[in-house]
């Protein structure tokens, strides 16, 4: 099966683009879609910040320096960067084409400046916004989460709800009312999307040129 390649090659595989505010339950999420489907995985970031205690290299994010990091960008290796909090994060352009080009599907953890420069850059994935059930909930979820000081979480509310009013370019919006309703919604759009009219075109014309 052939589809049609955004990095002007062929590809079979299919990128999805998941973003969301901290304490909307992403992470969660991702992790049971991941667990459903073998040929779906995730797509490790690079970042220049340093490890926390339960995170491994390459599994998590590939660790690297921050001249390391701005040697990656002044080489074109990264599909998308940002920086967030005074660390950079990107996404490996090699490492995503490899993925595609080898008809893995990919799944993407990435915020909405990152997104918006997937999306532009290589259309043709699915992007997916989760939202939490109301700010109220967001904001019980993050106080869980124990930030130190009341200026801190006040300032993740003020960014969550700047990130939620990019939505409306996504095409998906799921909201996290309950996680295994979230999931299956989840599941339903990666399932629809592989079914494309437009991912399918190649095998279509196989059979219509072959039928007797």
């Amino acid at each position: 099966m052939n589809k049609t390649d955004r990095f002007h090659g062929q590809q079979e595989g299919l990128y999805l683009v998941v973003s969301a505010p901290s304490g909307a339950g992403k992470t969660t999420i991702c992790k049971r879609i991941l667990s459903l489907f073998p040929n779906l995985t995730y797509s490790v970031s690079y970042t220049t910040r340093p490890p926390r205690p339960e995170e491994v290299d390459g599994r998590d994010y590939h660790f690297i320096s921050r001249q390391a990091f701005e040697d990656r960008i002044a080489g074109g290796g990264f599909a998308e960067w940002s920086e967030n909090y005074g660390y950079f994060y990107g996404t490996s352009l090699d490492a995503m084409k490899e993925h595609l080009q080898h008809g893995c599907d990919l799944m993407l953890d990435i915020e909405p400046k990152g997104a918006r420069a997937i999306k532009k850059n290589y259309p043709g994935g699915a992007f997916i916004f989760i939202m939490p059930p109301s700010m109220d909930e967001l904001e019980r979820r993050l106080i869980g989460r124990g930030f130190e000081s009341r200026e801190n979480l006040l300032m993740r509310i003020s960014q969550a709800r700047d990130m939620m009013g990019e939505y409306y370019w996504y095409d998906y919006v799921i909201f996290n009312d309950d996680l295994n309703e979230a999931v299956d919604c989840f599941r339903s759009v990666y399932i629809a999307e592989k079914s494309r009219r437009v991912r399918w075109e190649d095998r279509v014309g196989r059979v219509l040129k072959n039928r007797t």
